[in-house]
């Protein structure tokens, strides 16, 4: 496990968001780029049904063709040359980019059933991506100033870090919705676009597995991401490319 001593958001207990009832979180794993709008709907019909006891939980993980989202910190001045399409979105955090290359994890729980602390679940997403990273040697760190996971770059200059995942979140009826990115090979030309996350100190930027010299795939980091996954929040159930909806 890689943790940053600095930030207090570490010293949050995340052993408590296994389900009390044990019954698995369905694991989904999309092939094709799936469109941002398809994405969303089909999230909030799934959240809703989580509510409403109608179906269990769901981690689905895709990948999105080019496209920037801007959340509920969203500023238009953050737009620099945006080369594709924007869409807002009411999942917490300002603009990023997603595309090939990118492992989406959307993590849909209810955290009745778990623990109703936004604070530690935000949390537990940070953990859940440095565990992930750490299966392939990558420190990654939290920065109490600076939203997603970070890595340190020498190799430019001191003070120098790089961006390697983002975390945004929304609730509705303590279902959670939305969730992280991982740059696994994403194009990083394409975050040239937009001020990611709003970070414009000219010592941070933004980095992958690939960039750092990691020759995985993304069925490496999708394992990875499980085994992590079932650590923090407890079993997965595999299901079939199908509808999730």
């Amino acid at each position: 496990m890689v943790n940053s001593l600095q930030n207090p958001r570490q010293q949050l207990d995340l052993t408590s968001f296994s389900a009390t009832d044990g019954a698995p979180v369905e694991w989904r794993i999309s092939d094709a780029p799936v469109p941002y709008p398809e994405a969303v709907a089909t999230m909030e019909a799934r959240v809703a049904a989580i509510a409403a006891g109608e179906a269990p939980e769901l981690v689905w993980l895709l990948e999105h063709p080019p496209l920037y989202t801007s959340g509920t910190s969203g500023k238009e001045s953050d737009l620099r040359d945006p080369r594709f399409p924007i869409f807002a979105t009411g999942r917490g955090g300002q603009l990023t980019y997603h595309g090939p290359g990118q492992r989406v994890a959307y993590i849909m729980l209810d955290l009745k059933r778990r623990r109703p602390d936004v604070r530690a679940y935000v949390a537990s997403l940070e953990e859940l991506i440095l565990r992930t990273l750490a299966a392939f040697n990558i420190r990654g760190e939290r920065r109490e100033d600076r939203v997603g996971v970070w890595v340190k770059r020498p190799d430019k200059g001191q003070g120098h870090e790089d961006k390697i995942a983002a975390i945004g979140v929304r609730l509705k009826r303590w279902v959670s919705f939305h969730g992280i990115a991982i740059n696994v090979e994403p194009e990083l030309a394409h975050f040239a676009g937009i001020v990611p996350c709003g970070v414009v100190d000219p010592r941070y930027g933004v980095t992958s597995l690939v960039d750092l010299g990691q020759l995985v795939t993304m069925e490496d980091v999708d394992v990875a991401l499980r085994q992590a996954f079932e650590e923090l929040f407890g079993p997965t159930r595999a299901l079939l490319p199908e509808s999730v909806s």
